[in-house]
């Protein structure tokens, strides 16, 4: 331990002057970030107008004015709370008043001068309370980086008798002598960027922002008020709805089509194991809540092709570009504390969720930043841990945070799914032998000739072309689903001989250790305990060897069915063990068949893959119907036939009467983070055998059982 310090060993810390400047630019990341900090700083103030105007004087020249309406400083709170940098002032005072309204302030660092700093080399602010005169406050950065020490820096404050700015209250903050030129497409970004401070779906009204652009005598035509585009405010897809403290997503999912004549809506909901279970960083989170605090959501989407944005424009009479441009000022999912915007502030960082990379990595159909407009409103009393980072552009890194996005990513993930099947029309889910029946060329050439004889003109002809054009878009859109799923078939073989060839490497070193470790000598007292663990050891081995030895042959190039076949209850059995801790965890009852041996010619990799994805997917219901979670197979030989019957029933809640149809489909989940080919992989793997797996409605258990018919061995 050291000794304690004596008075001459102590060297006083001190800051030098030019960390004005120095945190003004690490802490404030650009011009416009610094101008919404101190728009903030407006509506912490309890303004309900705040106006930026970029003007020009003959003594001053250029400069930049915040101007607000709000409640003003006291001589004493400029003293004690603005001339101090990094104040706890507003964590002391969380709320502003103003007679019997309050108001949640938006920041809390104490940092908002700074960005001033940043802006320009002089300040000028006038700031006027109910209770005191109008007080002048001047600033000259650039001279107090010349200062040698803090001591020595002042702020020059005192009472202004001119004609104020103000009706009543308020403070301007004059920035001259600028640091930078504000070009027209600056100003364009700030102008964005101010409209999306409020959030355009909150309930603050009381709030408007004021955009004066330089040198302009039409101040009118350059206002920036917080008023969304109609046509934002009527998505065609959108869900919404709150998580609680647990983590659970309750939300409520609607989709309106653009012209008004399909639309449908249906709950979705989510539990925080779910959520936890489908991340990538799931050893990061904490099993029993997220810890990031109750919050509310809403997401809408759009489609953005030539097509879509055309019918938006049309049914709302405004131009195409308007829309791609409106989306893009309001792109991406925002959060919002007590309704003033936390993040993204720069367009760069609108994908700070990585959707655009997720949606690049994943197969499926997914959204991307440019076609989301959305928002989540936390607050600071119960999110405390989501907090804003100092140069206020990203959240600080910590295990609620993780979960956070984690949970708004799950969210995305289920307004995907069901946007995916709302853009499904009926036609969509034909069968891939029928795809070709209605698109042939003759057929179209001779519906052709018919209008011409008839004496038709050609927009009628027209007509008959883009019916076959739709119905090619169909087989074109059904293709591309199925090339998606034979693809991930062919990449089976090669997934399997990876797999194999990983539990080979690691069984034999693991064998070798294990046979050394059994000839061995124990110590006195822990030899039974020991040859207890080497004999787990050694069953972990040989379950391994025996998967390899499973799916060896579906890893070989020469795989070719019938040269081998399995007994269904091994199968069973395989697959039960591979799932045990699953089981464990969810308490569920499993009902194996063990009177009988049934031995069928299916490749046993094949077979253990069919039972796999059923077992796997009860698993996941079966706990969510409300009953003792419980899993049954039952076998049954099919009278007058060399084949047996299959069946995989659970408790859970059973198949959703909207999805009974297209349950095989790909693509079709409704697990959060699924990708909808399980029961399409095992569909494909029973008809190879000639047979067919199907729903029995109503379940066995009262939730879900899928049957499917295999042949016997002879």
């Amino acid at each position: 331990m050291p000794s304690p310090a004596r008075p001459d060993d102590q060297i006083r810390f001190q800051i030098h002057p030019r960390v004005f400047a120095a945190l003004g630019e690490d802490l404030v990341t650009n011009d416009i970030v610094a101008v919404l900090e101190l728009v903030k700083n407006a509506y912490d103030a309890f303004a309900t107008r705040v106006d930026v105007v970029f003007g020009s004087d003959t003594k001053l020249g250029s400069y930049l004015d915040i101007k607000d309406n709000g409640v003003g400083m006291s001589r004493k709170t400029v003293q004690e709370a603005w001339c101090v940098v990094a104040t706890p002032y507003r964590q002391s005072n969380p709320l502003a008043t103003k007679g019997k309204q309050t108001r949640r302030v938006a920041g809390a660092k104490g940092l908002g001068r700074l960005s001033a700093a940043r802006l320009g080399k002089k300040l000028w602010m006038l700031t006027k309370s109910a209770t005191e005169p109008c007080w002048s406050v001047e600033v000259d950065w650039s001279l107090l980086s010349e200062r040698e020490s803090l001591e020595s820096c002042f702020v020059t404050c005192r009472p202004f008798e001119e004609k104020l700015p103000f009706e009543d209250t308020g403070t301007r903050v004059r920035i001259f002598d600028l640091n930078s030129d504000w070009r027209p497409d600056q100003i364009a970004d700030l102008d964005d960027n101010l409209t999306r401070l409020i959030s355009p779906f909150s309930k603050v009204d009381d709030f408007t922002i004021h955009l004066t652009a330089p040198d302009s005598d039409r101040a009118e035509t350059l206002t920036t008020k917080i008023n969304a585009p109609d046509f934002l405010n009527r998505p065609p897809y959108a869900i919404r709805g709150h998580v609680t403290a647990k983590g659970q997503v309750k939300g409520n999912y609607e989709f309106h089509s653009v012209t008004g004549n399909r639309q449908r809506q249906c709950h979705v909901t989510m539990d925080w194991p779910d959520v936890r279970r489908n991340s990538d960083v799931e050893r990061k989170l904490t099993e029993s809540s997220p810890g990031c605090g109750p919050f509310e959501f809403e997401i809408r989407a759009w489609d953005i092709g030539s097509e879509d944005t055309r019918e938006v424009a049309e049914h709302f009479e405004i131009k195409k570009g308007t829309i791609r441009q409106a989306i893009k000022a309001h792109k991406g999912i925002s959060v919002y504390r007590d309704g003033v915007l936390v993040l993204p502030k720069l367009d760069e960082n609108r994908d700070w969720l990585g959707l655009d990379a997720r949606r690049i990595s994943k197969v499926g159909t997914r959204l991307g930043t440019s076609q989301i407009v959305g928002y989540v409103a936390v607050t600071a009393e119960n999110n405390k841990e989501i907090e804003d980072t100092s140069d206020r552009e990203g959240l600080a890194r910590n295990s609620a945070v993780l979960a956070f996005e984690e949970i708004l990513r799950a969210i995305v993930g289920a307004l995907e799914k069901q946007r995916d099947e709302d853009r499904l029309k009926p036609a969509d889910q034909v069968k891939l032998r029928a795809l070709l029946d209605d698109v042939s060329g003759e057929e179209l050439i001779k519906q052709v000739n018919a209008v011409a004889e008839e004496g038709g003109s050609a927009q009628e002809a027209l007509v008959s072309v883009r019916d076959f054009s739709d119905k090619l878009a169909i087989v074109r859109d059904a293709l591309k689903t199925r090339l998606v799923y034979y693809s991930r078939l062919a990449t089976v073989g090669t997934i399997a001989q990876m797999l194999v060839h990983e539990i080979r490497n690691r069984t034999t070193a693991i064998g070798r250790f294990l046979r050394s470790a059994s000839k061995g000598v124990w110590k006195s007292g822990e030899e039974a305990e020991l040859r207890i663990q080497l004999s787990v050891a050694e069953d972990s081995v040989q379950s391994l060897e025996q998967l390899a030895d499973t799916f060896a042959p579906l890893a070989s190039r020469t795989f070719r069915r019938g040269k081998r076949d399995t007994a269904i209850e091994d199968s069973i059995s395989r697959c039960v063990s591979m799932l045990k801790g699953e089981i464990e965890k969810e308490k569920v009852k499993i009902d194996v068949p063990t009177s009988n041996h049934t031995r069928v010619s299916v490749d046993p990799g094949e077979l253990d893959t069919v039972i796999l994805n059923l077992l796997n997917n009860a698993l996941y219901w079966v706990g969510k119907g409300g009953r003792k979670p419980i899993v049954e197979f039952s076998i049954r030989k099919i009278h007058n036939a060399q084949r047996v019957r299959v069946s995989v029933s659970d408790s859970g809640p059973g198949v959703a009467k909207d999805d009974v149809e297209k349950v095989f489909l790909p693509g079709v989940t409704r697990k959060p983070g699924g990708i909808g080919m399980g029961l399409t992989v095992a569909a494909e793997l029973v008809s190879e055998y000639g047979g067919r797996l199907a729903l029995e409605q109503p379940g066995r258990l009262g939730g879900a059982t899928f049957n499917f018919d295999i042949p016997l061995k002879v």
